[in-house]
């Protein structure tokens, strides 16, 4: 993607979280430093443990670091009460891999569309008018909004209601999206949709998309910039080609060569 001025969106510096004390002490994440940029798709690599689940808390205020800081729009972020917490968050959201467990099981869809209008400041819109920004969310991600009033999410398959997450994301537009495994907990269709539908909304209110993600092939589909990550520090990171097809560490080249390739007979012996 090409930018006419890079403007930072959010970084940080020496980022570190630490759980448990003396023997029990576990370092998730380790002196971190980064710069995401305004409409950026980024990608955070790494095993499971690798500490990027964690890093994502911390950027989305939800645990706090145990050094280092975070600064969103040039500024030091300070979500020490709940006014400044919930300004915060009307500008970065996240979309998690379960999509079973993002949703109120009492509120029906009508209201958790509602609540994104009010977020923004549309609690005293009249009523056609909320209905008119639902249903214009809804048609994004290919969703009929008459068809879906006053129903439960728990009614919808794992793809509609990831979609219906994406329409959330439509009507709250914030400017930093945090995507934790949006796609793996639903079928290969439905994945691509869900990526496009990401990138299609990237498009249209030009957020900054961070993917959190094991995947190799999914970063270097959708990425700007990937970092690699290894034991809660980043081990290397740069665009997504410079990354995955010219690596330059031995943790970066393992998760690459352990891609399946489909052209090659597996080896499921050591499985």
């Amino acid at each position: 993607m090409a930018y006419k001025e890079r403007k930072v969106c959010l970084s940080g510096s020496g980022l570190t979280k630490v759980f448990g004390f003396g023997l029990t002490k576990t370092v998730a994440v380790d002196h971190v430093d980064f710069s995401f940029y305004e409409g950026e798709v980024i990608s955070i690599v790494g095993e499971s443990g690798s500490g990027k689940t964690t890093l994502a808390k911390m950027l989305l205020g939800l645990i706090n670091p145990t050094e280092g800081d975070i600064h969103f729009q040039g500024q030091k972020r300070d979500i020490s009460t709940q006014r400044k917490r919930l300004e915060y968050w009307r500008n970065i959201q996240a979309i998690f891999q379960d999509p079973f467990s993002s949703y109120n099981i009492f509120n029906k869809i009508d209201a958790v569309l509602l609540d994104c209008i009010n977020m923004r400041g549309g609690r005293s819109f009249p009523h056609a008018k909320k209905v008119e920004m639902m249903t214009e969310a809804c048609s994004f991600v290919n969703l009929k909004f008459e068809e879906l009033t006053n129903k439960y999410p728990f009614e919808l398959s794992g793809g509609q209601m990831q979609r219906l997450m994406i329409a959330r994301i439509f009507l709250l537009m914030p400017k930093i999206l945090i995507a934790d495994e949006p796609t793996s907990m639903i079928d290969a269709c439905s994945r691509a949709t869900i990526l496009d539908m990401l990138m299609g909304l990237r498009d249209e209110i030009g957020m900054t998309i961070i993917f959190i993600t094991h995947d190799l092939g999914l970063a270097y589909y959708v990425s700007d910039s990937v970092y690699i990550m290894e034991h809660g520090k980043f081990v290397e990171s740069g665009s997504a080609d410079e990354v995955i097809l010219r690596p330059k560490q031995a943790y970066t080249k393992r998760l690459i060569n352990d891609v399946p390739k489909i052209y090659e007979e597996w080896d499921l012996s050591t499985v």
